[in-house]
């Protein structure tokens, strides 16, 4: 198995906006060969920020990243570029294979 992470930080005070544009999304994923789950984790709030990672868990690398170069993937992802106020910085990703 492979998950997937990638950890957001949110401006204090937008973490709704975050999580409604999550509920709302088009994921497609439930289509996709080799995925088998998806959460999206919160984390801890300082008084500037929250921290979020989306998790999910794939038969293997090679169904995630067929996944990342798909159109399903593409049009997930459009339209990420409008809601950029809402985010510190960029996601950063961390990809791991399951060893137990």
């Amino acid at each position: 198995m492979y998950i997937a992470m990638n950890r957001f930080s949110i401006h204090k005070g937008r973490e709704g906006d975050f999580e409604k544009i999550w509920m709302e999304r088009n994921t497609q994923l439930h289509n996709v060969k080799g995925f088998l789950k998806f959460n999206l984790l919160k984390g801890e709030t300082t008084d500037k920020q929250s921290l979020y990672a989306s998790h999910s868990t794939w038969d293997s690398r090679k169904d995630f990243v067929n996944w990342t170069k798909s159109e399903a993937f593409r049009e997930t992802h459009k339209g990420v570029g409008k809601r950029a106020n809402i985010y510190i910085g960029h996601p950063v990703f961390e990809g791991f294979e399951v060893v137990i």
